[in-house]
Order: C-alpha cells, then structure tokens, then sequence
C-alpha cells in the first residue's frame, strides 16, 4: 500500500502486517542486518522504572522535575541516586549528531511551526487513533483519562522539538526526551497489570522500538510529505536537517541506530512496511477521537465541531475520518478544500492576494497551539510527569 494510499488520496487496501524484511544498511547503523524493531524494547529505562516503582519514588521526582526544564539545568536533587546514575548517561546528545544540521532544522521549524502545528497535532494526533496498538496503549494508561493533559505533554514534546533553541543550553528538547523516554519505560511496566489492556494487546510489553517509529512515521514522515504536497519552501538541506533532528529524537527516546532510518526514502520505505499496514479502526481508537474532537472544538473560536472535523477529514484522508464516525459538514469541507491551498501559498509568497478566510485559518492554527500548551493556558509548556497508576478501572 502506498503514503498516498494511506492518506487517503486513492483507494485503500489493507493489508497484513508482513515478516519483518526492512534491513539496517538503510539506518544510520549502515550494517546489513534484519532485526524486527517489535521485539526490541528498552531495558535500561525500563529497570530504572520498576525500581521507581517498587520503592515509591515517583512522587518526589515528579517534585524534583520541577526544577529540570531547560538543557543546561543541573540534574535535581531529590532523586534516587540510581535514576540520577542512569541519566547522567543518556542525557546529552548522541555522538553522531551534526551541529550544523541542528542549527539548520531550528531555524526551519521557526518558519514552519504553523504548519507543523497542523500537520502533527491535529492530523497527527487523530491519525494516532487509527493506530490499534498506540490507541490502546494510550486509551488504558493514566493519560488516555484525561486526553487534553496528555496532548498537552504530547505537544510539549513536540515543542521543545521544533523550538529554535530545541538543542541549544537554553533550549529543552533534551530534558523532555528524556522524560519521555522514562515515561514509556513507566507504561511498559504498568500496562501488563492491566486486565483490561491485556484483552486487547498483541505484545508482550508495550512501547517497543517498532512502536516508538511508527509514531515517528505517523508524525514526522506524514509532515514531510505534507510540507513538499503543501508547497511550502522545503530545500533538501532543510529536508536533511528536518530527518536529522528526527534521528536525534529518536536516538534520546532509546531507539536503536540499526532501526533509525538513513535518509526520507529509507524513512518511507521503513513506513510502507511497519505503519501503514497497521492501521485499524478501535473502539479504544474511537473514543479517543471523540475525545479529542471535543478539545480541539473548545477552542475559545467560533469554529464549529464540524469544521475542526472536516479539517481532520483533509489530513488525514476520507477512509480513517469514517472510520472514527467523526461528523461531516459540508460547507466546511468545500471550504477547507479550497481555501487550505490558498492560505499556504499566501503565507509563502507565492500569491499576493490574502484568501477572503486568513484570519479564520490565522485563528485556527494560534487555536491549535494553545490547546496543546498546558490545557490552553500557557504558552510554552506543560510539565512532563511519571505515572504511577493505569487508567482507573483498566
């Protein structure tokens, strides 16, 4: 099946997911092997968790993470000395990673985070949902209860992500990898005592490498490919810091390198086999779509449910949007279909003339941004915390 079958750009085929072929020659490993990313997951993270766990220690890191927001910030005191062990060796960048190229991907997200706001957060977010693996790995963890806190910590990643300081001292991202990082090693120890998400799961333990690229395809890859399908300025240089940004990311979430891809076609091959035959309605998917169809509605704009849903439909093509029954309003969709197209190339200086509804996609892309940063309420942050618990009642 293809990306643009997947997006919903032609008819949709699905198919089974297929023994695992894709070779490492094409990561930034560069060696001919062929290991299946879904039976690697993260051992180091995941001891330091169950001991988290086992001596009740969460609550005062959650307290001392206060104090640990900005790259350059010390690690806190109040911790365990074996997660302050364990941190002082995976909080700093990979060997491999170019400055240059970083500097680079900065100043590109500068430009673009209207559209990535769009693009990974809104269409992201509900393509997430047609993910059955991430959608009941989310739905029955503590954050599927209270789905506009755990976007907003979602978001807050994203954000550090595409912040023009992102891996600078005065920047974050680093600092959120890695409590991300930890956060997935927490819900791959909990998930597995949850009766509920056990009936529904077909793997072990939660989380794994594979898992952690196929949202990286859901997110990164898909907005790759709306930049170039918007025509927004896109150089390759920019595209090959935009990847390498991507591969860092996913290097400090603890993917291997043998499964980081190398360029965007080897990211797009690795897609075609590990994301998109995957995809599936859920009831735990649905729901959460409703979820998150009702917070992003509760803007504080005059957008209707119907016109925040039609935009969904445009990301993310017509097959998924039925399968989340998410409601259709056609006015909207004729002017989504229309006027999307108009706005990009206006905000990009390939037409003079300003659509007659800038101000309303202007507001809706601000709109978006809000609502992932800290219900709404700050501007550039909401803190990132360790569970303790499932959700009530999995």
């Amino acid at each position: 099946m293809s990306l643009g079958a997947a997006l919903g750009l032609t008819g949709l085929t699905l198919e089974a997911p297929t023994l695992w072929s894709w070779s490492s020659l094409g990561s930034i490993a560069k060696a001919d092997e062929v290991t299946d990313p879904f039976q690697v997951w993260d051992p180091a993270a995941d001891q330091v968790a169950a001991r988290l766990l086992a001596d009740g220690s969460i609550p005062a890191v959650n307290a001392a993470w206060d104090s640990w927001r900005l790259n350059k910030d010390p690690l806190p005191s109040g911790m365990p000395d074996y997660l302050v062990s364990y941190l002082q060796q995976v909080n700093k960048l990979p060997a491999w990673a170019d400055r240059s190229k970083l500097s680079r991907a900065q100043t590109l997200y500068k430009r673009l985070s209207g559209y990535l706001f769009i693009s990974e957060s809104l269409g992201s977010g509900f393509l997430s949902t047609v993910i059955p693996r991430e959608a009941r790995s989310v739905y029955w963890s503590a954050g599927g209860a209270d789905m506009q806190d755990r976007a907003a910590k979602t978001f807050t990643f994203g954000y550090d992500l595409h912040h023009e300081d992102a891996f600078d001292p005065e920047g974050a991202f680093i600092t959120s990898a890695n409590k991300t990082r930890l956060v997935h090693a927490m819900v791959r120890n909990l998930l597995p005592l949850s009766p509920r998400f056990q009936a529904t799961t077909d793997q072990p333990s939660p989380i794994s490498n594979g898992d952690i690229l196929v949202t990286f395809h859901s997110v990164g890859t898909v907005a790759w490919k709306n930049m170039r399908k918007w025509g927004v300025r896109y150089w390759s240089a920019d595209q090959a810091a935009d990847l390498h940004a991507w591969q860092v990311a996913l290097s400090l979430l603890g993917v291997q390198d043998q499964f980081i891809p190398q360029t965007w076609k080897d990211a797009e091959e690795q897609a075609e086999q590990m994301l998109w035959p995957r995809v599936a309605p859920t009831v735990e998917g649905n729901a959460l779509a409703e979820m998150l169809l009702d917070a992003v509605a509760g803007l504080g704009t005059e957008l209707s449910t119907g016109f925040v849903s039609e935009m969904v439909r445009y990301l993310i093509g017509d097959t998924y949007w039925r399968w989340l029954e998410l409601p259709a309003d056609l006015a909207a969709r004729a002017l989504i279909k229309v006027n999307w197209p108009l706005y990009v190339a206006f905000r990009e200086g390939l037409s003079l003339v300003a659509p007659s509804s800038f101000n309303l996609f202007d507001g809706f892309v601000r709109g978006i941004s809000m609502l992932y940063l800290n219900n709404g309420s700050s501007t550039t942050h909401t803190p990132i915390t360790l569970p303790s618990a499932n959700r009530p009642g999995s």
